[in-house]
């Protein structure tokens, strides 16, 4: 099944809200009470249970995790485990203060009757991008990222609260090439798989499409203005995207104008234009190489480290190994139009391979106007809040058909 959301009419749910306030006004008024007062007073209802936990990941590596659940209802509970994507991120995938989707779809999901693990990656703090240890963390795999998402589904597994028998995984942006990889080890525990922001193809050429062609293609349409293949250094220093990827952080973000003038014309040459094709294209290739380099040394930079990208780089794809995954297990996958992360290509590549194997059940919906964080965005680049409620609805609704008894 592939199915495109729309927005829907800002007029109608206008309209919607203004006949409800004229209603509770009307209320108030003839009750002479404060409807606004019950409601707060009501949002202090506990709806959900938390608990947390320490999961033993192995070799004297811990990590924290919570698990949250509905405060009423008859369980065990249908359940849901999280897999994070690129980076020292912790439970909550926390991406920046606005932007934290596992919070928000363990929110949603155990506020409907869901149970939801979500743990900190392995060698990360409490909150994300802090490396509580970068012996762990700069030796991070493939191997370890997969087997730690075992360890979690082993542990949801035996929470009381939880139905062993009903339990999915959602992955998101590289945790899309751990979770089938998780239930394709383990096809009788896994129930469905929700991918978000997919990844099919090998990751260094999908990390090759975000920092060199469509870097490539955002200075030939945006920048380029009189299709000369040249872009004007003024206008690089004023442009929020371009500033950032030609000038290292510590000139960008003085907004000095003439500093980064200069810096410009030293690396690229005074005539006041640079050449797309000969100097922006190499630069950015030579900024690629430098991301995804295999040298061994300690690492604790917050992003993904030396070890890890050999390791991304020997794995077998998505595409190669998605028809692995049990004829039992269903298969969401969820992509914004707009990804500039994870291009929505991706999960047309693994919705046609899924068709291909003739897997049973396996639905694609896709975004318009959708980033990697599953928020507005350019398709230039990613912008970062709360996820949009289309999503959510979304992604309960189907896990909610996918999970009866």
């Amino acid at each position: 099944m592939l199915r495109i959301k729309f927005k829907s009419s800002s007029f109608i749910v206008l309209s919607i809200f203004v006949g409800a306030f004229m209603i509770l006004s009307a209320y108030s008024t003839s009750f002479n009470i404060s409807l606004f007062s019950e409601i707060s007073a009501q949002s202090d209802l506990q709806i959900i249970k938390y608990r947390d936990l320490i999961i033993d990941l192995g070799d004297g590596v811990k990590t924290n995790a919570q698990l949250s659940y509905p405060a009423i209802g008859n369980g065990p509970f249908p359940a849901v485990l999280l897999i994070h994507g690129s980076g020292a991120l912790d439970m909550n995938e926390t991406l920046t203060k606005n932007s934290k989707p596992f919070w928000e779809i363990s929110q949603y999901l155990s506020e409907r009757g869901f149970a939801v693990l979500k743990y900190d990656k392995r060698g990360v703090g409490n909150e994300s991008y802090t490396i509580l240890n970068s012996n762990v963390w700069g030796n991070n795999t493939v191997d370890d990222q997969i087997q730690d998402g075992k360890k979690a589904l082993n542990i949801l597994a035996q929470q009381p609260e939880v139905d062993p028998k009903r339990i999915s995984i959602i992955g998101h942006s590289e945790g899309t090439l751990y979770a089938p990889r998780v239930a394709i080890d383990n096809p009788t525990d896994v129930d469905n798989i929700i991918l978000m922001g997919v990844l099919a193809q090998n990751p260094l050429k999908v990390e090759y499409f975000q920092d060199v062609s469509l870097s490539l293609e955002y200075a030939k349409q945006v920048l380029d203005k009189n299709n000369s293949g040249l872009i004007s250094i003024q206008d690089v220093i004023v442009d929020p995207l371009y500033k950032n990827l030609l000038l290292p952080i510590t000139v960008s973000q003085t907004n000095d104008t003439n500093a980064m003038t200069n810096y410009l014309v030293e690396q690229f040459g005074n005539s006041g234009y640079i050449d797309i094709n000969k100097q922006v294209e190499p630069f950015l290739i030579k900024g690629y190489e430098n991301n995804t380099a295999f040298n061994p040394l300690k690492c604790d930079t917050v992003g993904i480290c030396p070890i890890l990208w050999n390791s991304l780089a020997n794995m077998t794809t998505n595409l190669s190994t998605i028809g692995n995954v049990s004829e039992s297990i269903g298969i969401l996958i969820l992509n914004g139009e707009n990804d500039a992360q994870t291009p929505v290509q991706q999960a047309f590549l693994l919705h046609q391979r899924l068709n291909e194997v003739n897997h049973p059940d396996h639905a694609l919906i896709t975004y318009p106007d959708l980033g990697h964080a599953l928020y507005l965005s350019t398709k230039w680049q990613t912008a970062f809040g709360p996820m949009e409620p289309d999503v959510l609805a979304d992604l309960y609704s189907w896990l909610e058909s996918h999970s009866k008894e």
